[in-house]
């Protein structure tokens, strides 16, 4: 695509363009650039959809979105103008598609061991910053962490938050083959996140911090959250709200779906205030980006005895099985070391039982808080 030469043309609310490296550029008015066709949903700035034609059209995100703008938050200027110079194809004239590129799904529906969500009350809310607080305190821990984000516009500075955080790996929608996942079905949402989950257990982290993108009153997110239940992707979810009646509203709005939230923060977090309010609505303390960053503060809210669903949960790998389990499942009981805590990892009746039992020295517990396994 290209910015057209027009006397007036004017280059809008995106001046810059992020290259490969992850710099933002300086676009000028007849610069040539590579683009993906894609449809933006941002409260905070703009919505767009892909046009049916080859037409004039918008750049509508500094990642390199092109698309065709609708309507636009009254704080944004006008979108940039780009005219479609043709498509991207092979030697055989087959358009290209960021598809080609993404990895195959995996088969075994592999995960990695400990997955933590974080989702917010809206764009804007302090996800990512959060999902970031995260990375860095189990980095400082002693984990190995992996993150992504798994829906969204495409851009590069979430994912390069992530890495400077301390993430080993950090992967995003775009790494599944979809510039964008705004208007994605349920079944291609269910695609990128199974991809995005099982190249962090490919690369074999400790810990995995994925982010969903926006609020959880946006379809693609809502649909995103539900399927985690059924299928079992996440762990524990860490909310983001901007404020406390975004906090007020998000616990209610997780909670009547199963969802016992870790912790809240995001930006109502950085107002002593606002974090007052929310905890006196929610009955949760408010996690600051410094306890976040903690490792000793952050382990206690990651490794706490409610997962997903409010329930004591324990998983299990080895070389032959992968065992996950919940509630009543797991028995804890006073040793003189610590606590023991025992799962069945097999059992054939009239014939044998095989148990794992974790020690969990009284130290440990002692130095993460009684809440703590």
């Amino acid at each position: 695509l290209q910015l057209p030469h027009r006397p007036k043309c004017n280059r809008g609310q995106h001046p810059r363009i992020e290259n490969v490296h992850g710099r933002r550029g300086a676009l000028y008015v007849g610069d040539e650039i590579i683009v993906a066709f894609g449809n933006r949903y941002a409260p905070d700035q703009f919505e767009a959809y892909v046009p049916d034609q080859l037409g004039p059209c918008d750049l509508v995100a500094g990642g390199g979105v092109a698309s065709q703008m609708t309507v636009k938050h009254a704080s944004m200027k006008a979108p940039t103008r780009i005219e479609v110079i043709g498509l991207l194809a092979r030697e055989d004239n087959t358009v290209l598609n960021l598809f080609d590129f993404a990895p195959a799904r995996t088969k075994d529906g592999r995960k990695p061991m400990l997955t933590i969500a974080v989702v917010g009350s809206s764009m804007n809310a302090g996800k990512t910053t959060t999902a970031a607080g995260l990375v860095r305190g189990m980095t400082l821990a002693g984990f190995r962490v992996g993150a992504a984000k798994i829906t969204g516009t495409g851009s590069g500075g979430d994912l390069w938050t992530m890495l400077d955080a301390g993430a080993v790996i950090a992967s995003d929608f775009t790494d599944a083959g979809h510039a964008s996942t705004f208007c994605l079905q349920d079944n291609q949402l269910e695609t990128v996140a199974e991809r995005l989950l099982g190249r962090l257990a490919d690369h074999e982290v400790d810990v995995a911090v994925v982010e969903i993108a926006d609020g959880l009153l946006q379809r693609e997110t809502a649909a995103l959250i539900d399927m985690a239940i059924a299928k079992g992707w996440f762990n524990g979810v860490v909310f983001a709200a901007a404020d406390a009646m975004g906090a007020a509203f998000g616990i209610e709005w997780l909670t009547k779906r199963g969802i016992t939230p870790i912790a809240v923060s995001g930006l109502v977090s950085a107002s002593p205030l606002a974090a007052r309010e929310a905890s006196a609505v929610t009955g949760y303390d408010v996690a600051t980006l410094a306890d976040l960053r903690d490792p000793v503060e952050v382990t206690k809210i990651v490794f706490s005895e409610t997962s997903l669903t409010g329930q004591p949960q324990f998983t299990y790998h080895d070389d032959t099985r992968d065992v996950a389990v919940q509630g009543d499942a797991i028995t804890v009981e006073p040793g003189p070391l610590g606590r023991l805590v025992t799962i069945t990892l097999e059992s054939v009746p009239d014939l044998h039982t095989l148990t794992v039992t974790l020690v969990l020295p009284a130290l440990l517990i002692n130095y993460l808080g009684q809440g703590a396994l």
